[in-house]
Parts: C-alpha cells; structure tokens; sequence
C-alpha cells in the first residue's frame, strides 16, 4: 500500500506528464489534479497553480467531510464559498487555495475505484465539447481500444457554472449513469468546458486522457469525410466483456 508521501510524489508526476506540450491538454493555469490522501482526506492543486511546474507546495489537502456540507447549501455568494473551501484545509495554515474545483474532485474521489483525478481541456475533446454536435458526437463508440480504457461510454455534462453548481449537477448525472450501466464511468466530459478522467492509479489517469484525446481526433477526422460510423451497442458491449479485452484490460491496470 502507497504511503500517503508516495501518492502525492505520483500525482506531482501525473500532473507534469499532463501538461507537457505534445499532450495537448492544458496551457498556463489550466487544468487540476487530485488524488485520494487516506479515507478524511485528499490533495488537490491550488488555484493559479500551472501543471508543467507544481511541486508539493502547489496541492492542498483538503478533509472530504468539510466539503459534503456546501453541497447541501442551497446558495452561496463566491465569497462565501471562498471561505467554505479554505475552512476545508486539513492544515488552515497551509499556503495555497484549494481550486474552485474542489467539490469535484471530491464527488470523483469518493467513487469506488478511483485515487487519482485528472482534468484537463485536450483541444480535441474540446473541439467537440464546444460544437453544435454535443452531445450527441459523444453518444457512440469508434473502435474497440477506445472502449477498453475509455468505457462503455462517457458521463455527459451540460454547460454548468463551475464551483459548486457543476458539483452538483456532476453529481445527478453520476446517478443517471450508474442507474443505466451499473458501473463508474471512466471519462467525463463537460460541455464548453473540459474532460476528467478517473482511474485507481495515475498511470490510469494518463492513458485513459490519452486515449480520448486520441478518439476525438479520430471523431473529428471521421466528420470530415462524411460522419462517424459508430459501432453498434452489441459490439461495444462485446468488447467491454469479452474474456481476452477483460484480461488486456487487468494486464493495462484498469481492473478496477
């Protein structure tokens, strides 16, 4: 079992190889991270804090309980939420802001499964994201490897304003979602806004963001000439049960 020192060194790592160049994923101060500290609490980036530079001093940990109540708080000033999520520091004397992000992550965080998060804006998957065809460019599946990392299909959230808010509708199509398929998704992807992968590792976090990024390149190129070809429910679900993909898929980490 990691230390509690061994995830944050690995998710100073994941964040890093998410924000190099040829990822494509995130620019400046874009983008934040997480990952699962013990069962009370969890580190996610500071506000401001840009991905390619962070070290220990760029991520807060924050206490999961200190948060569920601004979920249940029918309506807060920024201010007041600003405050909210300083209140949420494990250490109030930590330097640092816990991202606006922050209820997120911990929504995620608190799935079966999953230690690490990682949100990005991939220009891909925003390409899309930010088009007339959300959300329905995202309701099929291109070729077999994008289901086994991706899954069987993305949580799909429309336009929400970040903070709260979009924790909040995050958190009703969560329930949608494992009412229909009965298991975690893996990707998210948020209209007008950006992508979130999930995954037990950070080595699972980074393959599955690169694997939707590649979908969506392919997606968008499929548009070009003539529209996607989407494979039909019975072979997506095929793939996602078949013994030999359920083995690559332990044998890739993504068992979970």
């Amino acid at each position: 079992m990691r230390s509690p020192a061994q995830t944050l060194e690995e998710l100073i790592q994941m964040s890093h190889r998410l924000a190099r160049p040829e990822m494509d994923c995130v620019i400046l101060g874009e983008g934040n991270t997480s990952a699962r500290a013990d069962d009370h609490s969890f580190w996610v980036k500071a506000s401001g804090v840009p991905l390619s530079a962070i070290n220990a001093a760029g991520f807060v940990r924050v206490v999961f309980e200190r948060l569920d109540a601004l979920l249940k708080v029918a309506d807060l000033a920024d201010e007041d939420v600003r405050r909210a999520l300083e209140s949420a520091k494990a250490d109030p004397n930590a330097p640092g802001h816990p991202s606006v992000e922050t209820l997120l992550h911990a929504l995620l965080l608190g799935l079966e499964g999953v230690n690490f998060v990682g949100h990005t804006h991939p220009t891909a998957i925003n390409a899309l994201a930010c088009s007339r065809a959300f959300p329905e460019a995202f309701l099929g599946r291109l070729f077999p490897d994008e289901i086994v990392l991706c899954g069987v299909a993305p949580l799909l959230i429309p336009y929400t304003d970040p903070g709260i808010p979009l924790a909040r509708k995050v958190r009703e199509c969560l329930n949608e979602y494992l009412d229909r398929y009965g298991e975690r998704p893996r990707i998210v992807i948020m209209q007008n806004h950006g992508f979130i992968a999930l995954g037990a590792t950070a080595q699972q976090v980074e393959d599955v963001t690169m694997m939707a990024n590649k979908a969506a390149r392919v997606l968008l190129g499929a548009y070009i000439v003539g529209g996607p070809r989407f494979l039909s429910q019975k072979d997506v679900d095929r793939i996602h049960t078949r013994p030999d993909e359920l083995y690559r898929r332990q044998k890739l980490g993504l068992g979970d």
